[in-house]
């Protein structure tokens, strides 16, 4: 089914009037408006079809699906809204082998994929762009309400984007300008634990030449937790000029100003989650987390004639996070010792430590493009592709971990929860400065009609630097900085890779695609931005991966169905681990997984639909002394979604989606299983007229107390209970 698509200070406020500047430039543009709103119906009962449809993700050759060998997932931004999912995180882990790995440390954008998670094995883009990571954080985008779709690529991907993409990618494109028409949408919803929002958007042409697309979205809720309270307001806006159909000039800006749940999660008590403190919060009162998020971009496209065309995108990130947060609990056992071995106290109240201060400010600004060719290759068809790609990554880190550690217990319930521990300050501690520049080349040559043959090459430099910013006697005022790489003897660290693919893809109609692929990755220690300081870390490079694959995909039922089926082995090499951002590294000599992944969606005859997805793996750690054997932490070996859904053809649709994670561990020994778990949401929607719907959702109806992530061994991080949503949509 189709479903209606329902820093600083100062410069943060500056760059948030670039987004909403186009909304000054609507009101002549009715005057431009060619369709007639009456048309727009909200329920249709047609779903869009993918596999078709080129793919900026995998490749930047404007290959369909069907002709690219890799596994590549797109979720569209209507079925996000539909579903009702709330968050980035959501919508991404509704793909194929694709499980939340989020908690308060990352910021809570962090996924798993293909036997490998985190920021430095899953790489984030938005509009095809990459997010580098800074101490295992991303915090951008932050609502999904300005989704046009998301694409997932499975496997490894830094031929296409660099370090940090073994397990794969997830790029989030947003809305365009729509350059036909005029389009008003609109949703306002309210819910259980005092949850509301707002969200509006409006696009479309204001001349021959301009059109425009702005986006504003605001949610609260009180959470379910003890103060549990969060907020987010997104800004986006983007502005499209055309002189010719040969060229294009977009300005885009997005802003992002989120304070999510200050709730780091449920200490397990005796082994086990007990559901009587479900909705304690035992962080501090005081606590914080914030942040806030600017990016800005121009992207250019030019078609010289019909051989030759050119793009380019210009962009510049600005990032402020801020945590203050009393971090880690763990319940004490009759002994007196928490099991996990890190607390000790009064049997049966829960301890707290690790008074964490810390703020990101980063920058992060670059330019990738590409010039592509085509022509005729020994009389072939060839399209050829090189291109480079610039960034600047700045980041200075404020802390104030030499504070007097703050040490304390209070009872399961019932508690006062404090206020935040800081003897020293929460200032500037050190500054890192990251340098990247790659080249690039792709290649897809047409051997027949029905076969082609793709390959790409990456070859990439990165040159990081650290410092330690320096005080004066008294500790109030920076005076200089000092290297603080290889134990402080040196300021930078360089690096370099050359990454590489090749497949093949034979289709014996113009519905059915097989093919197979080798491809190769790297992966940085941590995070790059925050390279590590020790000397015996120092010498360290990165780790090195590869990925064999082969499957099948295509259409059915005359078009109205689609599926994908791949099989993969993927191995990591020269490894090393870091279980906690910013804490120590173990040597790992090689993990590996392999798998299947199947994807199925189709429409029937009544109004009738389903879509089903899935993964069965099996993770490994192949060379590590004392674990070899082992599942790495936090990888599910299976996961699925399933969605079942009708509509009558006009008014009403309904739908109910299943959402499915193994268990997991969070140690390399395997002692601290959290169990898999089944979470089933329902939705309904009515439509009074062609432009307005009512939606109802109940969402986790069971009332399934699970863990979507943890922090920690003994410390799961609770999914949303049992919850209500009615929301009204309208669209002209």
């Amino acid at each position: 089914i189709e479903r209606f698509e329902p820093v600083k200070q100062a410069t943060a406020c500056r760059l948030v009037g670039i987004s909403v500047i186009a909304t000054a430039a609507m009101l002549p543009a009715p005057l431009f408006a060619a369709e007639d709103s009456s048309e727009t119906i909200i329920v249709t009962a047609q779903r869009e079809r993918t596999l078709t449809q080129p793919s900026s993700t995998a490749s930047r050759l404007g290959m369909t699906l069907l002709e690219t060998p890799a596994t590549v997932s797109v979720i569209t931004g209507n079925d996000v809204r539909a579903r009702g999912d709330l968050a980035i995180v959501d919508a991404v882990s509704r793909a194929t082998g694709v499980t939340n790995n989020g908690n308060p440390g990352n910021a809570g954008l962090s996924f798993a994929m293909r036997g490998f998670n985190g920021q430095e094995s899953v790489m984030q883009l938005y509009d095809g762009v990459r997010l580098f990571p800074n101490n295992g954080s991303i915090s951008f985008p932050s609502d999904p309400w300005n989704i046009e779709r998301i694409e997932v690529l499975s496997g490894p991907a830094s031929v296409l984007f660099g370090q940090s993409a073994l397990g794969g990618v997830v790029n989030i494109i947003p809305r365009s300008p729509n350059t036909e028409h005029m389009e008003v949408d609109a949703e306002a919803g309210y819910g259980s634990q005092n949850s509301w929002r707002l969200a509006a958007g409006v696009g479309g042409p204001i001349s021959q030449t301009l059109s425009f697309r702005s986006d504003v979205s605001y949610r609260q809720s009180d959470g379910f937790v003890d103060r549990g309270e969060s907020d987010n307001l997104a800004i986006s806006g983007a502005l499209r000029f055309a002189p010719s159909e040969t060229f294009t000039l977009t300005l885009r800006n997005d802003f992002g100003n989120a304070n999510p749940s200050k709730y780091f999660g449920t200490p397990l008590v005796n082994g086990v989650l007990d559901t009587a403190i479900r909705h304690e919060n035992y962080n501090v009162g005081d606590a914080t987390m914030r942040y806030r998020d600017n990016r800005l971009a121009l992207t250019a496209t030019w078609a010289l004639n019909d051989a030759i065309s050119i793009a380019n995108t210009s962009y510049w990130l600005s990032s402020n996070r801020k945590w203050r947060n009393l971090e880690s609990y763990c319940w004490i056992a009759g002994d007196g010792n928490c099991p996990n071995g890190n607390g000790v106290g009064t049997p049966g109240h829960i301890y707290r430590a690790d008074n964490y201060g810390i703020v990101h400010d980063v920058d992060q600004y670059g330019s990738q493009g590409h010039i592509a060719f085509d022509h005729k290759f020994g009389g072939m068809k060839n399209k050829l592709l090189i291109g480079a790609d610039v960034s600047r990554v700045t980041l200075n880190y404020s802390h104030q971990f030499d504070s007097v550690a703050q040490q304390d217990e209070v009872p399961l319930t019932g508690f006062n929860p404090g206020l935040f521990l800081d003897t020293v300050g929460l200032l500037p501690r050190y500054h890192t400065r990251t340098t990247s520049w790659a080249i690039f080349a792709e290649d897809r040559l047409a051997v027949t009609d029905k076969l082609s043959l793709v390959g790409g090459l990456r070859h990439e430099e990165n040159k990081v630097g650290r410092w330690n910013w320096v005080y004066n006697g008294s500790g109030t005022q920076i005076i200089g900085d000092a290297p603080a790489l290889n134990g402080g003897s040196d300021s930078f660290k360089r690096l370099s890779s050359t990454t590489w693919r090749v497949g093949a893809v034979y289709q014996p109609s113009a519905a059915l695609s097989l093919y197979a692929q080798y491809a190769t990755a790297v992966d940085p220690l941590g995070t790059l931005t925050t390279f590590a300081t020790s000397a015996a870390q120092f010498q360290l490079t990165y780790a090195n991966g590869y990925q064999y694959e082969a499957g099948v995909k295509g259409l059915f039922m005359d078009g109205r169905g689609n599926f994908t089926l791949a099989a993969y082995r993927l191995v990591k090499q020269n490894l090393f681990t870091q279980i906690v951002p910013g804490g120590a590294i173990d040597q790992v000599g090689q993990r590996s997984s392999q798998g299947i992944e199947a994807s199925v969606d189709f429409d029937l005859v009544g109004g009738f639909g389903l879509s089903a997805n899935g993964t069965v793996l099996d993770a490994n750690f192949d060379e590590f002394t004392g674990f070899k054997d082992k599942t790495p932490p936090g990888v599910p070996q299976a996961s699925a979604n399933l969605e079942l859904r009708w509509t009558d053809g006009g008014r009403f649709s309904t739908g109910a989606n299943l959402r499915y994670v193994g268990h997991r561990f969070t140690d390399n020994a395997n002692i601290f299983r959290v169990p898999a778990y089944t979470v089933v949401d329902l939705g309904a929607s009515y439509a009074f007229t062609p432009n307005l719907a009512l939606d109802a959702r109940i969402y986790n109806l069971f009332d399934k107390a699970y863990a979507f992530s943890t922090y920690g061994n003994e410390q799961w991080i609770l999914g949303r209970p049992q919850s209500f949503d009615v929301s009204v949509r309208a669209k002209f």
